[in-house]
């Protein structure tokens, strides 16, 4: 095969976007792991407790490392869904809204973690099943 066969849509494995894309949608599933360990943390805390940290942190590293996939999609010239991006985009906003909003609280009302978990499944769902 010679470098003109590959179509830029096709990647290499040892072309250095596609690791940095890999790295990239690592740090992105770890992100989404942070939250799901959120919400397993924030259920050992009293009802009404603080909100803990990992909320933000597992939002705020799956916000860098979305928007740095879509500029390395883009940068390949990889087809990029835009809707489901934006989609994706808010309900993450909205997580990490919650999340900034309600860091400095001592208490939390009772709604917010089973939302903030809810809107975790809907955005993994969204990226799973949204083609």
């Amino acid at each position: 095969m010679r470098a003109t066969d590959v179509t830029p849509t096709t990647p290499r494995k040892d072309d250095p976007v596609e690791f940095v894309r890999n790295l990239l949608v690592f740090l992105h599933l770890l992100g989404m792991a942070a939250l799901v360990a959120a919400f397993l943390l924030q259920r050992r805390t009293a009802p009404g407790g603080p909100l803990n940290k990992a909320w933000l942190h597992g939002s705020l590293l799956q916000l860098l490392t979305g928007i740095a996939l879509v500029g390395v999609a883009e940068a390949a010239h990889r087809e990029v869904n835009h809707v489901k991006i934006g989609v994706k985009l808010v309900v993450l906003l909205v997580i990490a809204g919650f999340a900034a909003a309600m860091s400095s609280k001592k208490t939390i009302p009772a709604w917010l973690t089973p939302t903030m978990a809810a809107l975790v499944v809907v955005n993994t769902g969204v990226a799973v099943f949204w083609h």
